[in-house]
């Protein structure tokens, strides 16, 4: 070979070598079938969202509560016949117990964006795609301000907290085992709340209700409900305690049986991207990149401590959690 030919050859490879891996990857295609919890309009333009950027893929999807959801794929696999490819349900728990049956798929493929490694399962099989954090909401006439979780405990606050009940509230029970694991608050606090007079009731909507309509001074809730309802001149404040924050991060999981696998993991990719991030963003949601501008009323993503939870710990012990939380408070 001519030394200027091999030479335009080696340009030429380096050349290709260099390019972003996305510009060298097939285009996905086919059909795409995802189950997911999210809101319906939230769902909708996800998807929408996603095909404009893939546009050779067909997304049928199913929306229903995760209550609901289960027992349609369980039936599904008990058929032989399971129809998901990706499920986006709220939180790590219920992927940790399906990661332990073996029926989700470890997905090296799938790009994490900017998104922090502590929100996805290190091995791979699910990934969280947003925070849904458990603060402090105040109605704006409550006696004082809190700024850390033992403010709950002052005098002022007895018997004039509510929460939602971690039987009901999927993200009330992270948060209670989330409290649990944290050596500086643990069960000590968690009794100590009980002591003071805590009401659980329902789910957060009960506990903004019961808040915003005076009747308590200070509930337990996710944060998007409280904001949102501050926005359009509720009288309550979202507070994040200085001591950090639970989090419930709404994961996205490949099922081993699924039928397009390089659709389903661009799917999670696109959620995770700066793209997809910005849309959970202008959903109303607090993005897990912390370098995607948060929705209007939420602060910096970068100054939101949030408190460490070991999901695989917490799956195991979620029943015996429950039963002693209940306990404390005569549920």
């Amino acid at each position: 070979m001519r030394r200027s030919s091999f030479l335009l050859l080696s340009a030429s490879l380096l050349a290709t070598a260099a390019l972003p891996a996305v510009a060298q990857q097939a285009p996905v295609s086919g059909n795409l079938v995802l189950y997911t919890s999210q809101l319906e309009p939230d769902a909708a333009a996800t998807v929408e969202a996603f095909r404009k950027r893939h546009p050779g893929v067909t997304v049928e999807w199913v929306r229903g509560g995760t209550n609901q959801i289960l027992p349609r794929l369980r039936a599904e696999i008990s058929a032989g016949n399971p129809r998901a490819d990706v499920l986006l349900l709220a939180d790590s728990l219920t992927f940790e117990g399906l990661k332990k049956e073996g029926l989700l798929r470890p997905s090296p493929e799938v790009e994490l964006g900017a998104t922090p490694a502590t929100v996805h399962d290190p091995e791979r099989t699910y990934f969280g795609t947003k925070l849904m954090t458990t603060g402090i909401v105040m109605n704006t006439r409550a006696p004082f301000t809190p700024k850390t979780w033992a403010d709950l405990l002052r005098p002022e606050a007895r018997n004039m907290t509510a929460m939602p009940s971690p039987a009901v509230s999927g993200a009330a029970g992270i948060h209670i085992q989330t409290l649990a694991q944290d050596p500086k608050l643990g069960w000590d606090y968690i009794e100590k709340l009980a002591r003071a007079g805590i009401q659980p009731r329902g789910g957060n909507g009960a506990v903004l209700q019961s808040v915003a309509g005076g009747e308590r001074a200070f509930g337990i809730v996710v944060d998007y409900m409280p904001i949102r309802e501050a926005a359009k001149g509720a009288p309550v404040k979202y507070i994040f305690p200085e001591d950090g924050v639970s989090a419930i991060t709404e994961p996205a999981a490949i099922l081993k049986s699924s039928r397009n696998p390089q659709a389903a993991a661009a799917f999670i990719s696109f959620l995770l991207s700066p793209e997809g991030q910005k849309l959970a963003s202008s959903q109303g949601f607090l993005p897990a990149d912390p370098n995607v501008a948060p929705p209007p009323g939420f602060p910096d993503p970068k100054t939101v401590k949030v408190l460490p939870l070991d999901n695989a710990r917490a799956a195991e012990e979620a029943d015996a959690t429950l039963r002693r939380f209940n306990q404390l408070v005569g549920q």
